[in-house]
């Protein structure tokens, strides 16, 4: 989707947060984000979870900090918090596309989701989340 290829969404949402990281060593703050995550998914999916499909998770942070984090790290939280509402089974995403942009920086919106465009301008530091259909090997490969 972020690269120009057009594939069907399923569901996207805005994370107006900083991510948290698996690596965060206090449970608690791990558990708030899980939570906070999944009610923000439930909002934008009040639907039973999908089941048998092949899925791709797109992320964007937008980030604010000048020392984000790995980018690597903030995933895998987000995708475990969809798991069981928006999919049955994590093993439905083939894909994962994870991007960070720094706010400071210019950021181009032509071709951009619109929630993702209209967060770039507002200069909104957030996360953006996206789960589509998984497409052929070499579209994800372009």
């Amino acid at each position: 989707m972020l690269t120009g290829a057009t594939v069907p969404l399923i569901v996207d949402f805005l994370l107006p947060r900083r991510p948290v990281s698996h690596q965060a060593k206090d449970a608690a703050t791990r558990n708030a984000w899980r939570d906070y995550v999944f009610g923000r998914a439930f909002q934008a999916w009040p639907a039973r979870p999908l089941h048998d499909y092949r899925l791709k998770f797109t992320m964007v942070y937008l980030s604010e900090d000048p020392r984000p984090g790995d980018i690597n790290n903030f995933v895998k939280p987000i995708q475990d918090a969809l798991c069981t509402l928006v999919y049955a089974d994590d093993s439905m995403i083939l894909d994962v596309s994870a991007h960070m942009r720094y706010l400071s920086e210019p950021t181009a919106i032509r071709g951009l989701p619109r929630k993702l465009a209209q967060a770039v301008i507002d200069g909104q530091a957030c996360v953006y989340v996206a789960i589509s259909d998984s497409s052929a090997l070499a579209e994800e490969l372009k």
